[in-house]
């Protein structure tokens, strides 16, 4: 059999921070302590972290999955030690203010970092992505109080967060949360049950601190009558000591297609100690600033998981050897020189940059956001794509993969079959893609006008005249493509913006989602092949990604 194997694509992550514009958020003031020499240390650190712990849990955390015995919960052999390596390597505080002992890097940084760690071992990536939301919660709306008490320890990996939303009756409709908060006291107490908490309880932290949405008795009905609590599992002092046990508890694991190692837990409440976070009523805002900070995580969740499909598929396509290739006299050639599993691998490739690149600009926007409104409105219009789009991309191409191993890819102890399992809920958790897909077409092409949509057609159409004007054929042919799309793009988005509201308007959303996707992939490879001009005929790598570029050009765009 062929072991999984994960290496960190270093250099593909530096190169797509590069086409993003890591530069520019360097050079914001909050950021003048960090230098380039800091983001690659912080890449390279990442990778050798993912690599050399957390890689060689995945398929024994898959196999073994996390245990619920006793009314608790257990990680996954291997898990907690794991945990406590990455909390004392730093890497749970990279992107949180220094006030509570963050490092105050830039998003994108963080969001790099994420990907070697989830394309490590998913289900491990999990915990510290809903722990990293809940600190930009607490960051923006918690008073001074919860600040001081639960920051530092969220930050520094001693307790980990969790984000409660959904009920039996309420998935992502949350207008139908059910969950009631009584006033007690200075606080408050919380009743009712919980599905589909990811890490909700587990044995790796000291404590875990819950975010809940409930209903105050007095609410009105709707979204509009939603608060926010936080309850953590085991109550604390003013001084953050730990006390004793809150009155909440998991009730049951689910039992899942993939991700077996990541805790899904069915969380009960029954007069559980809880304070409110911010003003009532305001609960539903808070948390959806707690679920785009999460949106862009699972996007990069989608780009990880297709980066380690990638690496196994050209690992074991090297190593099979099978039939006859036009490129080899071998009688059992490698199945990696036939052409169609070339065009797969090549696919396979193309997609998961373009959604790398999608990623990482979406969070260089929002580094630039506190500054500049333009960036603030590219952040928000391009969140569902890198959501919805990069997870869409990471199912296809792990199914490339296992399609790849033929009918090794089938068995488990390949490991095809397991990136192909944890990849399927990334399109599903956080808004599901068509959740995304209607808040693109229903919301974001009417913002301000329609001006950030107009700006990034017009940023393609830039790219592609440059490209077009390039006396490299490669790159001329790359730009003609890239102006027919983005003229398909712009046609698109007008008629959909007429329809936003309509049935057309909610049908065509997903498409719509799909071919701004691809678009918008096509558009920052080609960026990326531009780049490389001067340097492709010396240095193999800018040669590549001229390659890459044109490939997706002819075979998407």
């Amino acid at each position: 059999m062929f072991p999984m194997t994960y290496r960190a694509p270093d250099k593909d992550i530096a190169f797509a921070l590069d086409i993003a514009g890591i530069e520019r958020v360097l050079r914001l003031d909050k950021f003048a302590s960090v230098d380039r020499d800091t983001v690659d240390a912080v890449i390279d650190g990442a990778g050798r972290f993912a690599e050399g712990v957390l890689a060689p849990l995945n398929r024994s955390g898959d196999v073994e999955g996390a245990r619920f015995e006793k009314g608790r919960v257990f990680a996954a052999r291997g898990f907690a030690d794991a945990y406590k390596q990455y909390a004392q390597g730093g890497w749970n505080s990279l992107t949180a203010e220094e006030a509570f002992g963050g490092q105050g890097l830039p998003r994108a940084v963080g969001l790099a970092a994420f990907e070697c760690m989830t394309g490590a071992n998913m289900s491990f990536g999990l915990c510290p992505l809903l722990t990293e939301a809940a600190i930009h919660c607490l960051e923006t709306y918690g008073d001074s109080r919860q600040k001081s008490v639960f920051l530092p320890k969220l930050v520094s990996g001693e307790w980990t967060g969790t984000m409660n939303l959904t009920e039996s009756q309420a998935g992502s409709d949350l207008s139908l949360v059910r969950t009631r908060a009584e006033p007690s006291g200075s606080g408050y107490k919380l009743f009712g049950q919980k599905i589909f908490i990811t890490w909700g309880d587990h044995d790796c932290a000291d404590n875990i601190v819950h975010l809940v949405l409930a209903r105050l008795p007095d609410a009105p009905a709707g979204v509009k009558g939603i608060s926010l609590f936080l309850a953590p599992k085991n109550l604390v002092d003013a001084n953050g000591k730990i006390g004793a046990a809150n009155a909440l508890k998991p009730v049951s694991i689910e039992h899942k297609l993939g991700i077996h190692a990541s805790p899904t837990c069915v969380m009960a409440y029954e007069g559980a100690d809880a304070e409110i976070v911010g003003q009532p009523g305001n609960g539903l805002a808070q948390m959806f600033t707690m679920m785009n900070a999460a949106r862009l995580g699972v996007g990069m969740e989608g780009v990880a998981i297709a980066e380690a499909a990638y690496q196994q598929a050209l690992a074991f396509s090297r190593e099979r050897r099978q039939g006859r290739s036009p490129w080899s006299s071998d009688p059992t050639a490698r199945i990696f020189d036939q052409p169609d599993v070339r065009r797969m691998l090549m696919l396979m490739k193309a997609k998961t940059d373009a959604a790398r690149m999608i990623c990482l600009s979406t969070a260089v926007a929002a580094d630039l956001a506190s500054n500049d409104d333009d960036a603030r409105l590219r952040e928000e219009l391009l969140v569902p794509i890198a959501k919805a789009w990069s997870t869409d991309v990471g199912v296809e191409v792990v199914s490339l993969g296992v399609q790849v191993h033929g009918g090794m890819g089938f068995i488990e102890e390949t490991g095809a079959a397991q990136h192909y399992r944890d990849a399927r809920i990334a399109p599903i958790y956080e808004g599901t893609n068509g959740i995304q897909a209607i808040d693109l077409v229903g919301r974001k092409l009417a913002m301000a006008d329609g001006a950030p949509m107009t700006t990034l057609v017009h940023d393609i159409r830039q790219t592609a005249e440059t490209l077009v004007e390039s006396p490299d054929p490669r790159l001329h042919t790359i730009g003609m493509r890239l102006q027919a799309a983005g003229d398909a793009l712009r046609s698109a988005a007008e008629w959909l913006s007429a329809r936003r509201s309509d049935v057309d308007g909610l049908a065509g959303a997903t498409p719509f989602l799909k071919l701004m996707g691809d678009v918008t992939g096509g558009w920052l490879l080609g960026k990326g092949a531009l780049s490389c001009v001067g340097r492709s005929a010396a240095d193999p790598y800018a040669r590549a990604r001229i390659g890459i570029a044109g490939h997706y050009a002819e075979t998407l765009l």
